[in-house]
């Protein structure tokens, strides 16, 4: 009997999962609710080997479909992600930091915060396509990109959590900020299901867009913050770990 093509219900559901699994990742802050300076660095060196791991899979993942679209969606990504950063320097966020906001702290702290999310954002969006285009493929090609992608998004859950928490985010706010910059996934899978062939030539260009704006983010805001609070070669030690360790875990499921 051959197996049922998938649903609507399924790939919204199935996105949705995976989308959920992203705020997992600020589970470990609740047992460390008020780092100090070096903690604070190191968590930053944490965030920066998880993100520069996730882009190294997208630049590979976009090659594998598209070597050009990679290459100007990472352009599109830098500059794109440069451009918002110069928009909100022009923006006053004070009113952000009142009494019971989920966001608390200095204007550039919560500049550094918006973008963190929407850089994630931007990363869920190409992640969600990935979901449909999937799923075009069958059931058991999506379940098992699905499930990749889920566990995939614990440690980017983490590295959200590694810069809102330090800055005056409750956990579970931060948990619902992660979960957040992932709607994209569930909101975009089902118009990529539908639309597979006509979405698929966009998919290199979505993943490239998201490793520049993560690699923009990574270096002009999460390494020197990483720097003001810890030694360059701590910072150093911390993210080369972390990266090894999620380019690792990337290989495992890969495999």
């Amino acid at each position: 009997m051959l197996p049922l093509p998938p649903s609507s219900w399924t790939v919204f559901w199935a996105a949705l999962a995976t989308a959920a699994c992203t705020g997992l990742g600020a589970l470990p802050l609740l047992w460390r609710r008020a780092p100090g300076p070096l903690a604070r660095g190191r968590g930053n060196a944490v965030a920066i080997g998880l993100m520069t791991a996730a882009s190294v899979s997208l630049i590979a993942e976009g090659q594998q479909l598209g070597r050009l679209g990679t290459v100007a969606g990472l352009l599109l990504g830098t500059v794109g992600i440069a451009g918002a950063r110069r928009w909100l320097a022009g923006r006053n966020l004070d009113r952000l930091a009142r009494p019971g906001a989920l966001l608390e702290g200095r204007a550039t702290d919560l500049r550094r915060m918006v973008l963190i999310v929407g850089v994630m954002t931007l990363h869920s969006a190409a992640e969600g396509i990935g979901v449909g285009v999937a799923y075009g493929g069958g059931s058991a090609f999506g379940s098992f990109i699905s499930a990749s992608i889920a566990l995939h998004n614990i440690p980017e859950g983490l590295a959200i959590s590694l810069v809102l928490v330090p800055q005056g985010v409750p956990v579970w706010a931060a948990a619902l900020w992660s979960v957040f910059s992932s709607l994209p996934q569930p909101l975009l899978a089902l118009p990529a299901f539908w639309f597979v062939e006509a979405v698929r030539p966009l998919l290199p260009l979505g993943l490239g867009f998201a490793a520049g704006a993560m690699f923009w983010m990574v270096w002009a805001e999460l390494l020197p913050a990483a720097l003001d609070d810890a030694e360059a070669g701590d910072v150093a030690l911390v993210a080369g770990l972390s990266l090894a360790a999620m380019l690792a875990f990337q290989s495992l499921l890969g495999g």
